[in-house]
Formats: C-alpha cells, structure tokens, sequence
C-alpha cells in the first residue's frame, strides 16, 4: 500500500473533521470544531494528513513550542487512523515521517497526551519509544 502525507493547507483544514468526530465519538458539534480549526491554524499549529489515493485516512495534529523541561518539542495531537486502515504498520510509518519531518523544523522532542481508555494508542507509544511524564488534567471554567 502507498501513502502520502502532506500538510494541509489552512483554508483545507476543514477537511479533518469527519477524522476528529470519529476520534472523539461526536462529543463536539461540526459547526464548533469548524471554529475552533480556523482558530488553531493562525496559532502554533499545523496538522498533517495521511492520504491513500487522495482520500484523507489518517490525521496528526502538530502543536510546535518551547518548553522548559524538553526544549523545542512538538505536541502530537488528535491522532487518528481510519479502523480499516490499522494493524498494517501505516501508524508506525505516519510516525517516521513526522519525526522527519520535525526533527527538520529544528525541534528536539515530542509529547502527546491520550485517552486513557485508549489502551490500544498505549502499546503504540510505549513501543514507539514514550515515556509517561505525568498526568494531563482539565478542567473546563
């Protein structure tokens, strides 16, 4: 199977909400992440689509900062891989080239948080080299 990735362009953004709603079982309405998307993408923010034959299979949100504790670090958000799509390596391959991709951009590190219920996501990340750092707490004010 062959794969492209690329960035998708902000006026494009849109594109990664059927991905995100699937992610987050519809908990946010279309219409909300639709402004929440135009406003992460004038941020520090970019977010890269894993494509087979045009069609957007996968997502990888990309938070780029600099923190006191890991240096220039890239947060890894809302990950997401079509089910049919899984269990073949394409996470492990989508996960090379972001590393490529921003240890290019000049960063050092990367950090993610998931879901706690997602032991699947996990295996993937122990496997993959993370390491627990601690707990991300929220609460909405």
């Amino acid at each position: 199977m062959s794969f492209t990735y690329k960035i998708i362009e902000k006026e494009n953004i849109d594109l990664v909400i059927p991905l995100v709603q699937k992610l987050n079982n519809n908990q946010v309405s279309d219409a909300v992440l639709k402004i929440r998307f135009s406003e992460m993408v004038t941020q520090n923010y970019e977010c890269v689509g894993l494509f087979k034959d045009e069609k957007l299979i996968g997502i990888c949100g990309l938070w780029f900062c600099t923190r006191h504790y890991s240096g220039r670090s890239v947060e890894v958000d809302h990950v997401f891989i079509d089910e049919k799509f899984r269990g073949h390596g394409i996470g492990k391959q989508f996960f090379e080239w972001i590393y490529n991709y921003v240890k290019n951009k000049g960063f050092e590190a990367i950090e993610l948080n998931t879901y706690v219920s997602n032991h699947g996501s996990h295996k993937f990340y122990f496997n993959e080299g993370f390491k627990i750092l601690g707990y991300h707490f929220l609460k909405k004010i």
